[in-house]
């Protein structure tokens, strides 16, 4: 530790706010939400995304209900700019939402990002220049009055290049970029600068985006700083105030929540918190806080397994299970203290009552998950042990959700018992509950075609008797039969977990499939064996939807025997 010398950094500029407001203020309703997942988000990868995975992500935050979405920088990057013709040629931009592009304020860009966006209904055209003290001082090497030219000129160029498309909404947007690292009352002279340009009203109001570029200080400063801007900042009722922080301190969320209650009326973020270094605002956080304290977040995060499915395939990031409330361990009680109090609270909970229930803040049911993945078996031995039997005697490798569910049938059993269960017993109760289940409906056959990365299923199902044709698309053949049978039933269908392996070795060896899948916010899982893997895998597919409408035709299990 000889070179841990705390000494080289200082404390965050602070002022002594006399008669601050916002610690005695509560959020009672939603910002406005603004994603930057497609910029902000993108450009932090290690792999920015390829055109099919940006039209996905744009597809899974329009379902989200986001309104307000950064969609590139158009004048610095081409696929960016192709991505923005393609969202306005192609008219993929709902009647209620805006797209959002970043330019900074230099002529030759500004113009380039224009062109980005002719055609647009409306579109916030989003400029900024640092402002902080050290960027100033050994960047740009320019004075304070240099450096607000800068921000001048490039509110100029904005203004004017807008009158060239007068067919298009145009909104203004500003950050002083950094200016969480920049003197208080210079970050107002410099905004109050930039306004007096554009003149705003509250009838077409400008955006002041507040960054924290680079999070330096306690979310209470940074609330301090907001407040001290929404009352010196000349033409505040013409002026939507944004917040776009980041997560170098991890809170990034606490400090745009106190933000918010400081004056702010907008927040820039990202789905769980990607972006440069730690990350950005985590919006699906910020909401599920609100709606945790009776908030309605106007975002629709009622099925996370699809939000984090989609975010992992398109940004290759993985997602933490202890993430806040959609990480996979999140609704798990190992304690059997723990376990023990969750039972009772169920138990007295009535639907028409406040929710209370300890250690669960929300209803799991809420976004999707249900009681069975809350109390699991509290030896951690239980379900290793399981796996590992499993494991050496039949070589079956158990994905973890299903080493989890079939610990909870293993457990059931033991104690009906009340003795040792052994490795065949515990493989009979894996085949019956995961592979021989209850079926009303057969896979007969299918045929599978590839062309152009595209696979196209035509499967036959026998159902009570008759036999229908089943045809969908997708990259491969598992989002293909997916595709195929909501077309066919209408079920909502995300897949949580797939894995294969082969049992043995050589060309005869059989596989088996395990796939954990949600289906209309039920979570169910199955396993199959076939010779073919594709074979096992649709097998396993389908025996997972069947158990879900077994599971919806048994009788309902109370809250005391969940």
């Amino acid at each position: 530790m000889s070179t841990f010398d705390h000494r080289k950094y200082r404390p965050a500029r602070s002022i002594g706010l006399a008669q601050r407001l916002w610690p005695d203020r509560r959020l009672d309703q939603a910002p406005i939400w603004a994603s930057v997942d497609l910029r902000d988000g993108n450009q932090a990868l290690l792999e920015p995304m390829d055109v099919a995975q940006k039209r996905r992500l744009w597809d899974l935050l329009l379902a989200i209900g986001l309104k307000e979405i950064e969609v590139g920088f158009p004048a610095a990057s081409q696929p960016d700019y192709d991505f923005v013709r393609w969202l306005i040629d192609e008219q993929r931009i709902p009647a209620d939402v805006t797209i959002q592009v970043l330019v900074q304020a230099r002529e030759a860009l500004i113009e380039r990002t224009f062109e980005a966006l002719r055609g647009a209904r409306r579109a916030i055209v989003h400029v900024y220049n640092s402002t902080s003290t050290v960027q100033r001082e050994r960047v740009f090497r320019c004075n304070r009055a240099g450096v607000r030219a800068i921000a001048e000129q490039g509110a100029q160029m904005l203004r004017d290049s807008a009158r060239r498309y007068p067919d298009t909404e145009w909104v203004f947007q500003y950050s002083p970029e950094s200016f969480s690292n920049t003197e208080w009352d210079y970050a107002v002279e410099v905004c109050d600068a930039v306004t007096e340009i554009w003149q705003p009203s509250p009838q077409r109001p400008c955006i002041i985006n507040l960054p924290a570029t680079v999070e330096s200080s306690t979310p209470n400063v940074f609330a301090d700083q907001v407040e001290y801007f929404c009352n010196q900042v000349a033409r505040r009722d013409a002026i939507i105030v944004s917040l776009h922080t980041h997560n170098d301190r991890g809170t990034a969320v606490a400090a745009a929540e106190l933000g918010l209650m400081a004056g702010a009326d907008r927040v820039e973020g990202t789905l769980l918190g990607n972006g440069e270094r730690t990350g950005n605002m985590d919006m699906v956080t910020l909401a599920m806080n609100l709606y945790s304290q009776g908030v309605d977040p106007r975002l629709d995060l009622s099925n996370p397994d699809e939000i984090v499915q989609v975010y992992t395939q398109c940004t290759g990031l993985p997602v933490h299970p202890r993430h806040p409330w959609v990480g996979e361990l999140v609704y798990t009680a190992f304690s059997g203290s723990h376990q023990d109090a969750i039972r009772k609270c169920l138990q007295v909970q009535t639907p028409d009552e406040p929710w209370q229930v300890a250690y669960l803040p929300v209803d799991p049911r809420d976004i999707g998950r249900d009681y069975q993945a809350i109390i699991r078996v509290n030896s951690q031995s239980g379900k290793g042990g399981i796996a590992f039997v499993l494991e050496r005697d039949y070589g079956l490798q158990l994905p973890r959700w299903l080493q989890v569910e079939l610990a909870q049938v293993v457990q059931r059993e033991s104690e009906q018992r009340q003795g040792e269960i052994d490795s065949k017993r515990i493989h009979a109760l894996f085949r019956e509950h995961f592979v021989d289940v209850q079926h009303r409906q057969t896979l007969l056959g299918y045929r599978l075609d590839q062309q152009a990365g595209v696979h196209r299923i035509e499967a036959q199902i026998e159902d009570g008797g008759e036999v229908q044709t089943i045809r969908g698309t997708g990259k491969g053949a598992i989002e293909a039969f997916v595709d195929a049978w909501t077309n066919c039933f209408g079920n909502r269908i995300s897949v949580v977990d797939y894995s294969e392996h082969a049992l043995g070795s050589g060309t005869a060896a059989e596989a088996v499939a395990y796939v954990q899948l949600n289906v209309d916010g039920q979570r169910t899982g199955a396993a199959a064996f076939d010779r073919d893997t594709v074979s096992a895998a649709l097998h396993a597919l389908l025996r997972a939807l069947n158990r879900v409408d077994h599971e919806r035709h048994a009788p309902a299990l109370s809250a005391a025997n969940v």
